[in-house]
């Protein structure tokens, strides 16, 4: 899958992961490989990547949305310590 991490200022993280846990609204949920279209607004709280060789990268945002659409994910955050 392909993954975009942007904030209003810069480009956080781009490249191919395996799977991206998110903490949405309704509670913490994982995209992997074929996931169904999604929209979700997101809360504060940690974003977790595992990439192809499965080292994982952890990202703390403050709110945001993501989009995932046929393996492409979009993660607009509005600020990622």
């Amino acid at each position: 899958m392909k993954i975009e991490i942007i904030t209003p200022d810069k480009k956080i993280f781009e490249g191919d992961i395996k799977s991206i846990r998110v903490p949405g609204k309704k509670g913490s949920f994982q995209v992997l490989k074929d996931h169904a279209p999604i929209i979700s607004t997101l809360e504060n709280g940690p974003v977790i990547i595992v990439d192809q060789d499965n080292e994982e990268t952890r990202y703390e945002i403050n709110g945001g949305v993501i989009e995932v659409k046929m393996n492409k994910i979009i993660l607009l955050a509005e600020s990622v310590r």
